[in-house]
């Protein structure tokens, strides 16, 4: 059995992945706020286990009390593949450094690079003796390489995320551990985050119109497209602690 466990996965880019993923060898959890009932219905029509458990990822406490549960039910010793795909992020607050209210910030702090950080601190303790391969997959962006003005918390957040896959990864060979960290940036996509985007105040986020364009235009990648080219990389050999980017696929 593969074990795959994805946050943030009741929409955009994380629903389809879970679509992806649904097959007879495959046993998925999905942890977000709200339950996707479609997903649900094609999960069981595969004769499928797709598990949810409700959780608000920017509460660390509790994300860490749902992700030990999801552990403790997975057969470790038997199990081929163990997954944890760190999707879950947030762009808000996009506004200028001195005018974001300090609850803004944390929540962006907390979703973004606390939880991922902190499920795979416990990810790792757990995978150690344990036959099966595993791998921490976290969901990054292009925005972690270049400053954007308005998204201080978001290009911040994601910068961190790729240093500490890198790091994982060194760790990780260095002491020939058994879990693979990777990132993967998915590009623009055509999801909830860019209608978000699109609604900012100018004033606010002075590249707004390109935004705009990349949606009149349609250049924003589906979501399915781009979850198709993330979990063939899945199933390929991967390097410990890398950043890939959708650009190296398409």
């Amino acid at each position: 059995m593969n074990y795959y466990i994805i946050t943030g996965a009741s929409k955009g880019l994380g629903a389809a992945i879970v679509k992806e993923l649904i097959g007879k060898d495959n046993k998925i959890y999905y942890l977000s706020r709200s339950q996707n009932m479609k997903l649900e219905e094609l999960a069981a029509s595969q004769q499928m286990e797709l598990i949810f458990e409700e959780c608000d990822l920017s509460n660390i406490e509790q994300a860490q009390t749902v992700f030990m549960k999801i552990l403790g039910s997975i057969d470790m010793q038997h199990a081929n593949n163990i997954t944890l795909i760190n999707n879950a992020g947030m762009v808000n607050p996009i506004k200028n450094v001195g005018t974001i209210e300090k609850e803004e910030m944390i929540s962006n702090v907390h979703l973004n690079l606390l939880t991922p950080m902190l499920l795979s601190e416990i990810f790792i303790k757990h995978m150690k003796n344990i036959p099966a391969q595993a791998v921490i997959a976290n969901i990054t962006s292009g925005a972690a390489t270049r400053p954007i003005s308005g998204w201080s918390a978001y290009c911040s957040t994601k910068a961190g995320l790729n240093m500490f896959t890198n790091t994982i990864g060194v760790e990780q060979v260095k002491g020939q551990g058994n879990v693979v960290a990777i990132g993967f940036s998915p590009g623009i996509m055509d999801t909830d985050m860019q209608e978000t985007i699109r609604s900012a105040n100018q004033d606010d986020f002075s590249s707004i119109d390109q935004f705009k364009e990349f949606h009149e235009k349609g250049m924003l990648r589906s979501p399915s497209f781009v979850a198709q080219i993330f979990v063939k990389l899945l199933s390929r050999p991967i390097e410990n602690g890398r950043i890939y980017d959708v650009k190296e696929f398409v």
